[in-house]
């Protein structure tokens, strides 16, 4: 009786385990975007259909190709993958490859490799692209406390 009960335990034990979501974890080396990827990623997971549908739209790709990236990828790593393959100007396929031998080491590690430097031009492109803003030359929205004639 006694091997039956430890028997079960360590049954339950091990599907308990296994029934655990892994959080998915991006280590791009910035918390905003970390914590963009991770939204778009819980995002996606409730309506996957959706995300591929936005994912063809937004970055002018075949369906097919972000289904299959979706069947090995978490979709924050999908969406990481067509961003940066935008913004370096590198197909998909090369940027999923560095990607499958980089995973490892995060996202941040990734985009150095294939060209994207910390604090670059191209980092803030990425980064002003996945909070939804527009490169506005330099220029502000004119609604600042600057020192002007209306005091």
């Amino acid at each position: 009786m006694k091997k039956l009960v430890l028997s079960l335990a360590a049954v339950f034990a091990f599907g308990y385990c296994f029934s655990q979501t892994i959080t998915f974890n991006p280590r791009t080396g910035d918390v905003d975007m970390d914590g963009f990827l991770k939204d778009v990623s819980t995002k996606a997971k409730d309506d996957i259909n959706g995300f591929v549908n936005d994912a063809v739209k937004t970055f002018n790709i075949a369906k097919d190709k972000v289904e299959n990236l979706i069947k090995i990828m978490d979709p924050g790593d999908v969406f990481m993958t067509l961003q940066t393959a935008q913004i370096v100007n590198k197909p998909v396929d090369e940027v999923k490859e560095a990607y499958l031998k980089g995973k490892d080491k995060g996202w941040g590690q990734i985009a150095k490799e294939l060209g994207i430097k910390p604090g670059s031009a191209e980092f803030h492109a990425m980064k002003d692209k996945m909070k939804g803003k527009k490169d506005k030359g330099g220029k502000g929205n004119g609604k600042g406390n600057g020192k002007g004639k209306n005091k």
